[in-house]
């Protein structure tokens, strides 16, 4: 038997990365040249040309935050148009440009690079650390992205993947991924929420237990909601603050604002294991006559919490939303696991606690639990794991993962109303057929836009793109029958296949993304990765 190099599985963060692998039957979440076994989502474009990521960006993002690209996540797959990338182009010290299309591209060094090429380059570093770590080629990953993402989101997270040099057996949710982690092997039977807040996003998803058996019963989450809102809060705090001592507003003073964002993040994990906090920032600006300013201010863990809990109150909206898709009241989940780095926080935990009416599980780490399950599911999609048990491994049973597409898929009618095909929350992989005719006498093709939403109106989701079907027969309206399947397949990617009933003409494409870059622009990217 051929053996395969191993597939590793990658949990690509907002704020940080991880890497695990299975070998001979035990998880190993693999640490970097110094120990550390989470990286920072972190490129930093260097003077010289070069290009650094990881953890050894955390002082260029510092020193250079211009040039230093952080929570690429947050707008992969979203067009420039979106409030998202509004907020970044806000928000965010480097520099957010449009591109062809209407997508955004990442400007540093006066070179223009797309986000799956910045994400890619982050899961570059992760093959890297694999690769070194097992001392052979890995060519083989699954990596996770969070239950909301949308099939633009998805395809793009997987060209990200490509660009690393990485074939991408399955795009799989981060919640059913800390689920195989917390469950397999455990022969546990239960229904668990999965309350993922990581530094850009926040899901809840419900799942039921089986032995092997991982099935998602809902999935409710906001893409733009995580403990980067927690640092941007403080930050403002502190700004405030500094404004009082001295009289004098930072506001546009990139570098000085992103000294104090590294300061808040600072400020916010100390105060998960301590009640108060001293800051002390020199030099943070000078006065009218040159001498340096410093920020001097204290804060403890209550004043923060006052200031930062309805932060956390805006997650349990969104699990009242998968409790009722779910018909669930809160007391009748079994167990929480609590994902992210920003579970971390003792206002998160006893919030959550609170809310569900019991303690969350706290056995596994949050930072490394995702990528452990991207990593178990990847060795069960590689038949030598699960092929001939060995005395002492973990059990070769493979998992079996039942999860749901989280947003509704459908097409815009003559009216622009928004016709629903494949329901929220249905179980993939699926595939439904449904018939249109044309609406025009003597109409030889017929176009469909293809959207992703809950709204009525076709406009207020989220565009995938349009596909065409040429070469119809003329007659009159309404007699020429298209039969249009959709199918969602097992990494949430939507295929759409047009069929003339008459003719049986048929096209089928994956849906060329609106968010989507043009041919030249992903050929680029190739490039300039090789």
């Amino acid at each position: 038997m051929v053996e395969h190099d191993p597939v590793i599985g990658i949990d690509l963060g907002t704020t940080n990365s991880c890497v695990s692998v299975v070998l001979d039957g035990e998880v190993h979440v693999i640490p970097d040249e110094s120990g550390a076994r989470v990286q920072a989502s972190l490129v930093s474009f260097l003077t010289d040309g070069s290009v650094i990521v990881g953890n050894e960006c955390r002082h260029e993002q510092v020193v250079d935050p211009v040039n230093t690209i952080a929570s690429a996540k947050r707008l992969i797959g979203r067009s420039y148009v979106s409030k998202e990338v509004k907020a970044a182009l806000q928000a965010a010290p480097y520099k957010v440009v449009k591109g062809k299309g209407s997508v955004p591209l990442i400007e540093a060094r006066g070179q223009r690079y797309g986000l799956p090429e910045v994400s890619g380059m982050v899961l570059r570093r992760m093959k890297d650390l694999a690769e070194r770590y097992l001392g052979r080629p890995v060519t083989r990953a699954v990596i996770t992205v969070p239950a909301s993402f949308n099939d633009t989101q998805r395809q793009m997270t997987k060209l990200a993947g490509q660009l690393a040099g990485l074939d991408v057996l399955r795009i799989i949710n981060e919640p059913t991924a800390a689920a195989l982690a917390y469950g397999y092997g455990r022969g546990i039977k239960a229904r668990l929420a999965v309350y993922d807040f990581g530094g850009g996003t926040f899901d809840l998803t419900i799942l039921e237990l089986r032995d092997t058996v991982f099935e998602v019963v809902s999935t409710a989450g906001d893409t733009y909601l995580g403990g980067d809102d927690f640092d941007n809060r403080l930050m403002r705090y502190m700004l405030a603050a500094f404004k009082q001592q001295h009289g004098v507003g930072l506001e546009g003073e990139t570098l000085a604002v992103n000294r104090l964002k590294h300061v808040a993040e600072k400020v916010k994990c100390e105060l998960s294991t301590k009640e108060r906090a001293i800051v002390n920032v020199t030099e943070l600006a000078l006065d009218a006559n040159g001498a340096p300013l410093d920020l001097r201010f204290h804060l403890d863990r209550a004043g923060f919490n006052e200031r930062c809990q309805d932060l956390v109150q805006r997650t349990f909206l969104v699990c009242d939303e998968a409790l009722r898709i779910a018909g669930l009241k809160a007391s009748e989940v079994h167990g929480v696991v609590l994902v992210g780095g920003t579970t971390r926080m003792p206002l998160v935990r006893e919030m959550v606690a609170g809310y569900f009416g019991r303690a969350p599980l706290v056995d596994l780490n949050p930072d490394e639990v995702v990528s452990i399950g991207a990593a178990l599911q990847g060795a069960s999609l590689d038949s030598d794991h699960f092929s001939a048990p060995t005395s002492g491994a973990a059990p070769h049973r493979a998992p079996l993962l039942l999860d749901v597409t989280p947003m509704a898929l459908g097409v815009q009618t003559v009216s622009g109303y928004y016709d629903v095909v494949i329901e929220r929350n249905a179980s993939i992989p699926c595939e439904h057929t449904r018939t249109f005719t044309t609406s025009m006498d003597d109409q030889t093709s017929v176009r469909l836009q293809i959207f992703q939403g809950d709204s009525r109106i076709a406009a207020e989701n989220i565009k995938l793109g349009e596909i065409e079907l040429y070469g119809l027969p003329p007659a009159p309206r309404g007699q020429v029958e298209i039969q249009v399947t959709f199918e969602i397949d097992t990494d949430g990617i939507v295929v759409v296949t047009e069929r003339d009933s008459a003719t049986g003409i048929e096209q089928a494409t994956r849906i060329e993304v609106s968010a989507g870059y043009a041919p030249d622009e992903v050929a680029q990217m190739f490039e300039r990765g090789a």
